[in-house]
């Protein structure tokens, strides 16, 4: 084999090689974008979820958007507290701490006290079962299907199927939203972590056809209402809305529900567990 053969394509690409660094490197020079020193800084105290709860496309994003200076920094559910501090102290800037909101499923209908209209044999999605006859099998239309979307959905174990309704742990839910956006049924919801008295129900119905589907659903009788003494409550569409910031959580709403729609505050010796056992 002729040596020249081998010489002259090795110093051609060589020298293809050599010309096409030289050109990268003057690009990379001509159009290299500064960035701040602190972008890094921020990005490396975000907890790199990238689950797009604070409304940008990620951390990095989220991260240079800080640093620019229009963009709170409180605004990381996944790291809360602790990392808007951090990020404060980056910047030299004070942080007004948000106040820690979980994901709320607004429907108490199991498998024991909400009826369904057929056996659904379809594919165990929430999202494919609502395109089914009757917006899925569930009598109760507004209800969760507990076909565990939401379940899927949530990187953080936050959420579970329990006797055919999503239960949100507490301990594990970040505020990510990911759930929320993935229940056909809208009955998802962001609260404040200490609200402890909520309307566990969805449905737009009232009266006796409530009480024909679920026995924990909310009737409209505006017994709530009446009772309630900080006026926290009012009838949106046929379903009881507390005001947060009105509420005083007394719990007399709770009491005064005559189908117990209304979840009641713990006790101090109560956990959780306790009340959901109930």
């Amino acid at each position: 084999m002729d040596v020249n053969n081998l010489i002259y394509p090795i110093i051609s690409i060589g020298g293809m090689g050599l010309v096409f660094g030289v050109v990268l490197g003057y690009a990379n020079k001509k159009f290299h974008v500064p960035v701040d020193p602190k972008v890094p800084l921020v990005r490396e105290a975000l907890p790199s979820a990238n689950c797009g709860a604070c409304g940008f496309a990620g951390c990095d994003a989220y991260a240079a958007a800080v640093v620019e200076g229009d963009t709170p920094l409180n605004l990381c559910s996944v790291g809360g507290a602790s990392v808007a501090e951090k990020i404060g102290e980056i910047l030299g800037l004070s942080v007004e701490t948000a106040n820690p909101q979980v994901a709320f499923v607004k429907c108490k209908g199991t498998c024991t006290v909400a009826k369904e209209k057929y056996e659904y044999d379809g594919i165990r999605d929430c999202r494919q079962a609502v395109i089914a006859p009757g917006e899925g099998p569930k009598a109760c239309s507004d209800g969760c299907l507990g076909f565990a979307s939401c379940v899927r959905a949530c990187e953080f174990s936050a959420l579970h199927i329990i006797d055919g309704v999503a239960v949100v742990y507490k301990d594990n839910c970040v505020a990510c939203g990911a759930c929320i956006k993935v229940c056909p049924k809208n009955l998802i919801e962001l609260v404040p972590a200490t609200q402890e008295v909520l309307v566990e129900c969805n449905s737009k119905s009232k009266g006796k056809s409530v009480k024909e589907n679920c026995g924990v659903g909310c009737i409209a009788c505006t017994m709530c209402v009446k009772v309630c003494p900080s006026e926290a409550i009012t009838m949106v569409n046929n379903l009881a809305t507390i005001d947060f910031e009105k509420c005083t959580q007394c719990g007399l709403c709770a009491t005064k529900c005559p189908t117990k729609a209304i979840s009641k505050p713990l006790k101090a010796h109560e956990t959780m567990s306790d009340a959901l056992s109930k």
